[in-house]
C-alpha cells in the first residue's frame, strides 16, 4: 500500500484513477490544479505523485521542476503526449516514470510499485550509518537510536559531511569551504556555533562527547561511541 497524490484536472480521469488505486489498497488524495497539488505534495508527503502535464493554472513541466526543487518524492508523469523527445525531456527534468493515456489500473499499479522499489533501494544506499546514527542524503533525515533528529538544513549538511567521513579529522577550514561554500576567515565562529548546536541535538557536549570529537588545533571528527566496560 502506498499514499498516492494525483494531480489531474480531468475529473473523469481523476475519479477513475482514485477508484482503481483505492481498490488495490492505496490511499489516494487528489488535486485538480498545479498549485493545490504542490501544496498537498509538501503538506501530505505522499509516497508517489501522479502528475498530469495539461493543468489549467501551470504547465506540468514547471510543476515537475518546482516539485524537484523542494522534494524528492517519486513522480510518474501521466499525459496524452507520446513523443519520445518529450519523454526524454521529462525524464531528464526529474520524472521517475512516464505513462501515456489511456492506461489501465493494473499497469498504473505496477508502475507505482516498480518506482517505489527503485527509490526505496536508492534511499537505503544513500544512508550513512555510524553507530546508532543514520543520515540519509536522499530523504534529508537523520536518526539517532531510531529517533528522528530535528535539524536545520545547515545542521543536516554539516552532520552528513562529517558522517560521510567518519573516523577522519576534518579541519574547520574544510568545513567552512565545503559545507558553507565560504572562504576560511580564520577567526570565523560559524563552525563552532553550529557544532555546538549539533552536539546539543546529539545529546552530548564538547566536554563529554559521544559522536563529535574535537582534535585541538586540527579540527573535528565524527566517530561511533566506544562501548564502556559495562556495555
Amino acid at each position: 500500500m502506498a499514499t498516492v497524490l494525483i494531480v489531474e484536472d480531468d475529473m473523469t480521469i481523476r475519479t477513475a484513477v482514485i477508484r482503481s488505486l483505492t481498490e488495490r489498497g492505496h490511499v489516494v488524495t487528489s488535486a485538480p490544479t498545479a498549485m493545490t497539488g504542490l501544496q498537498l505534495a509538501v503538506s501530505e508527503k505522499p509516497d508517489v505523485v501522479l502528475l498530469d502535464l495539461g493543468l489549467p493554472d501551470l504547465d506540468g513541466r514547471e510543476v515537475l521542476r518546482m516539485l524537484r526543487a523542494v522534494n524528492q518524492v517519486p513522480i510518474i508523469v501521466i499525459t496524452a503526449r507520446n513523443m519520445e523527445s518529450e519523454m526524454v525531456r521529462l525524464l531528464d527534468a526529474g520524472a521517475d516514470d512516464y505513462l501515456v493515456k489511456p492506461f489501465g489500473g493494473a499497469q498504473l499499479d505496477a508502475r507505482i510499485r516498480a518506482v517505489l522499489r527503485r527509490t526505496e533501494g536508492e534511499a537505503e544506499e544513500a544512508a550513512v550509518v555510524v553507530g546508532g546514527l543514520s543520515v540519509n542524503a536522499r530523504t534529508r533525515q537523520a536518526f539517532l537510536d531510531d529517533a528522528l533528529l530535528e535539524l536545520t538544513p545547515r545542521e543536516f549538511d554539516l552532520l552528513h559531511y562529517l558522517a560521510s567521513r567518519a573516523g577522519t579529522v576534518v579541519s574547520k577550514r574544510n568545513l567552512l569551504t565545503d559545507v558553507w561554500n565560504l572562504p576560511y576567515a580564520g577567526a570565523d565562529k560559524t563552525v563552532d556555533v553550529h557544532l555546538s548546536w549539533l552536539r546539543r541535538k546529539l545529546g552530548e557536549t564538547a566536554q563529554e562527547p559521544r559522536y563529535l570529537h574535537t582534535v585541538r588545533r586540527v579540527g573535528v571528527k565524527l566517530a561511533a561511541p566506544v562501548p564502556g566496560p559495562s556495555q
